[in-house]
């Protein structure tokens, strides 16, 4: 892989997720603060239903996508397309003051974006030559965009000090989608198949449900999604109130799980994949998050530091099995349906699994916290309880994958294109 190519496609992933994590962290302020701040003053449920659009979205958008990249229309055209519009929608978005059209524009927002969580993948790995080396140090620029895109929000936020709006958030995710819309304008060319047989792409995807273990591994993945919003929903309180770590300081702390993503994304996936296996690798990820919501369960006995350490069983449990899961299904799909393989895996995770699986945190939660005080442990044994049934039928049940008979085809076809380009 050329020098020319890594950077593209790591300034790819790098602006992917800074749009995302220049406003999904910091957005909830805006949206339930006092309008007296400059606030929208919306209740809590109308703000979880802004932030749950994009889940909503990417049910189906994915599959649309998907669709018109397989089998209509140059990836990174459409990539660029929908970043240049979605950034003009951001910027809309700051002059919405009521809770109906803000929620309006964050959906058709979403449904722009949605899409690119997945065409972003597949458009590396079409021109990766050893993905299950490559795409690790590729993705980890994508958490480093998430982490960058918080920096420079609080250092934008400091330099215009009391001059500071509200809705500054919205204002760098649409600069960043603007920047990510002129990248994608200079990412390989990435063309539709030509000689695919089904016009339907999507239709194709699904019928990959029909395998016994693309069934088995889409079933746990949905499975293993719901219960991950365990650890994004009340991780933050729980640090606060169970462990007593300072509110200033949570953010900090928690970098600890995107820390431990970042080693084990950029220097460690590639080399162990290629030793233990695709298998062994997703095992890896599944087992990594009972073993943290165990050590939640029973922070009382063990010391503040451990519970905090766990942490990174977090970024551990995310690179070997979602980061791993995008190079399985890009294994075993055929290459004219690449795009909308990864797409049906955004559907099943980032769509059903995290719409329900916010769904069934809030239930947990309401039933184990009594008069304001949250019983943690009964709180963090259910995920832990499930996910432990996930890892224990995903090591009976899954097999080593085997390629798709034509996976070997768009290497090579990858390695031409990037050949002519130079």
């Amino acid at each position: 892989m050329s020098w020319s190519l890594r950077i593209r496609l790591s300034l790819m992933m790098f602006l992917e997720f800074a749009v995302w994590g220049a406003w999904a962290p910091v957005l909830w302020p805006y949206l339930v603060g006092s309008p007296a701040d400059g606030c929208l003053g919306l209740t809590p449920i109308q703000a979880g239903q802004i932030y749950g659009v994009l889940w909503l979205a990417c049910i189906v958008a994915p599959f649309i996508g998907g669709q018109i990249v397989d089998r209509w229309f140059p990836t990174q055209w459409f990539l660029a397309i929908v970043h240049l519009a979605g950034g003009g929608l951001m910027l809309w978005m700051t002059k919405q003051k009521t809770f109906g059209s803000l929620w309006l524009v964050m959906m058709i927002y979403s449904v722009l974006y949605a899409p690119t969580l997945a065409l972003t993948a597949s458009l590396a790995f079409h021109h990766l030559t050893d993905a299950d080396k490559q795409f690790g140090a590729i993705r980890v620029f994508g958490t480093i965009g998430w982490i960058v895109a918080g920096l420079v929000l609080t250092l934008w936020r400091t330099a215009a000090g009391d001059n500071a709006v509200p809705n500054d958030m919205l204002l760098l995710a649409g600069y960043l989608s603007f920047a990510m819309g002129v990248l994608c304008l200079l990412l390989p060319h990435t063309p539709p198949k030509k000689e695919a047989t089904n016009p339907w792409a999507f239709l194709e995807a699904l019928s990959l449900l029909k395998k016994p273990q693309f069934l088995i591994f889409m079933l746990i993945s949905f499975v293993v999604t719901t219960e991950l919003q365990f650890y994004y929903l009340p991780t933050a309180d729980f640090l606060r109130k169970g462990v007593g770590v300072a509110g200033k300081n949570v953010p900090m702390v928690m970098t600890v799980a995107q820390l431990a993503e970042m080693i084990a994304m950029g220097l460690f996936l590639g080399i162990v994949l290629k030793k233990i296996g695709i298998r062994n690798g997703l095992a890896i990820g599944v087992i990594a998050w009972p073993l943290r919501y165990v050590v939640f369960a029973f922070y009382q006995s063990v010391p503040a530091w451990v519970v905090i350490a766990s942490l990174a069983l977090h970024g551990i449990g995310y690179t070997f099995f979602f980061v791993v899961s995008q190079i399985y299904v890009d294994k075993v799909a055929p290459s004219d349906i690449r795009a909308s393989a990864q797409a049906l895996l955004t559907l099943v995770t980032l769509g059903i699994g995290n719409y329900l699986g916010t769904w069934f945190t809030g239930v947990i939660m309401t039933v184990f916290t009594k008069e304001g005080a949250e019983d943690w442990k009964w709180i963090f044994l259910i995920p832990c309880f499930l996910t432990v049934a996930c890892a224990v039928a995903f090591l009976i049940f899954f097999k080593e994958p085997e390629a798709a008979p034509e996976a070997e085809a768009p290497a090579a076809e990858a390695a031409d294109e990037e050949g002519a380009e130079s």
